[in-house]
């Protein structure tokens, strides 16, 4: 009897951590998420060389600012859009992919408040990061999106698996640092979007598969 009730619990806590999480994300998700950041984050690399802009020197730095070319940041904010767009549509497709093969709900009220809970720093985060390219302060960015990323991981855990708050704390810790050596930015904005995105969905998979 007593096994009996043990498992009725576990269905019960099963059935309400169901209703009341968003369960469907994939960890193929984060690797796919983390492979395109690191393809971008090469390529925003190769296209500082291609322009003349010694990334690591730190004379390039001087009174705030990075001295960039206007058409180069055009083209880093592109290639920015360009990797949220695959990371969005990869995260998706993986994410559907699961809830078909489980049968499990994708558009309930958990998605709609996780969504909202990590939208409200990120799209924060966005505003601020513009205002850093408007005043040319562009060593501050890659700081500022590792930041604002991990207080939106952290503040969405509470309605999907509470490991995402583990990367959240490590995106934090990454910005948290990158403050202190500018001129770096773009070696932790690899690590934290593109190798932890990688190690956190493979540790996902290995989970929850």
């Amino acid at each position: 009897m007593n096994q009996k009730h043990q498992e009725d619990l576990a269905h019960i806590r099963s059935m309400m951590e169901r209703s009341s999480r968003f369960i469907s994300l994939s960890g193929l998700s984060g690797v796919f998420a983390g492979l395109s950041a690191l393809i971008g984050g090469l390529y925003v690399y190769q296209l500082f060389r291609v322009n003349g802009v010694n990334y690591f020197d730190d004379g390039a730095y001087d009174d705030g600012a990075y001295t960039i070319p206007y058409k180069l940041v055009s083209e880093l904010v592109v290639t920015g859009i360009v990797i949220l767009i695959c990371a969005f549509v990869f995260g998706a497709a993986f994410t559907i992919r699961k809830s078909k093969k489980y049968n499990l709900p994708i558009w309930t009220s958990a998605t709609k408040k996780m969504l909202f809970n990590l939208a409200v720093p990120l799209l924060s985060g966005g505003v601020f990061c513009l205002s850093l390219l408007y005043h040319q302060n562009y060593g501050l960015v890659a700081p500022a999106t590792l930041i604002f990323y991990g207080l939106a991981l952290i503040n969405a855990e509470k309605y999907t698996f509470s490991d995402i708050k583990y990367l959240g704390f490590c995106e934090l810790i990454l910005g948290f640092i990158s403050l202190f050596l500018i001129g770096y930015g773009l070696v932790f904005w690899i690590i934290g979007f593109g190798i932890l995105h990688i190690l956190y969905g493979l540790i996902m998979f290995k989970k929850y598969k």
